[in-house]
């Protein structure tokens, strides 16, 4: 990402960086209209993709997507720019969130809240991170929060055996200046070690259809179950954690109960 200026602490911009490498670093509408000019993405509801500046007419966020294939899009806005870069990155998913927001919105009673369901898909469309590990004690140290074991311990294992694929696009806006207790909601899978060497496009169309499979099928329907993951624990993403004491910090680095496996 560095030709066209964009940051990217401790790789979790990667994502990303196929499509933005050849864009100026600016929330720009125009920018958008020549990613998306490259692809013809479509939704759940067969709509073809496009980003639109907001209406003002009434028509509620989730159900113009599906209806019209309109994401409503403020500009010289970085988390509005960013969710459509997550739509460009992770079509299928993305499109398959959108179903399950229409799907609940249609239960009787809907209109008088957004419901468990709609709250926990909301979590992770903001803030959700998808953890690939070749190494299934990485992902059991993240599950029962041993944090300066995993991030500092087994350092030298996250490089090798690791990765981090963030999902929300509030997260990103957030790294643009990351901060002190910054954390993500994670999603995990155990890959194979030839899994982790395939290119960026393969692994980035991997995760999608895994994500977009499990969340047709009814799955991370519940806030509380996806494995809190604080970001700055992770190698790169501050200097401050190139010292065992950084992770000493129980504020940031807190224990908690074993959650249920996601």
């Amino acid at each position: 990402m560095s030709p066209s200026g964009w940051p990217s602490p401790g790789g979790l911009f990667a994502p990303l960086s196929p499509l933005v490498e050849g864009i100026p670093f600016a929330p720009d509408a125009a920018s958008l209209e020549l990613l998306s000019a490259r692809l013809d993405l479509r939704t759940a509801s067969g709509r073809r993709l496009s980003f639109i500046a907001p209406q003002g007419d009434g028509v509620d966020y989730e159900m113009r997507i599906w209806a019209r294939g309109e994401v409503e899009t403020r500009p010289a806005n970085w988390h509005d720019f960013f969710n459509a870069l997550v739509w460009l990155s992770f079509p299928l998913s993305k499109s398959a969130l959108n179903a399950r927001h229409v799907e609940s919105m249609a239960v009787p009673g809907a209109q008088h809240g957004r419901g468990r369901d709609r709250d926990a898909l909301t979590h992770f469309d903001e803030c959700g991170v998808i953890v690939v590990s070749s190494d299934r004690s990485l992902l059991a140290l993240l599950r029962s929060f041993q944090w300066k074991t995993l991030f500092w311990e087994r350092r030298l294992d996250l490089a090798r055996a690791l990765r981090c694929f963030v999902f929300g696009h509030a997260t990103y806006e957030q790294l643009l200046q990351p901060f002190r207790g910054l954390t993500a909601k994670a999603v995990l899978h155990e890959v194979s070690a030839d899994w982790l060497s395939a290119p960026l496009c393969e692994q980035l169309a991997d995760v999608d259809r895994r994500l977009a499979g499990e969340v047709a099928a009814g799955l991370h329907a519940d806030p509380s179950a996806f494995h809190p993951l604080p970001l700055l624990g992770l190698p790169g993403v501050t200097a401050a954690n190139e010292n065992a004491a950084y992770y000493d910090d129980a504020w940031q680095f807190r224990p908690g109960r074993t959650r249920r496996r996601v």
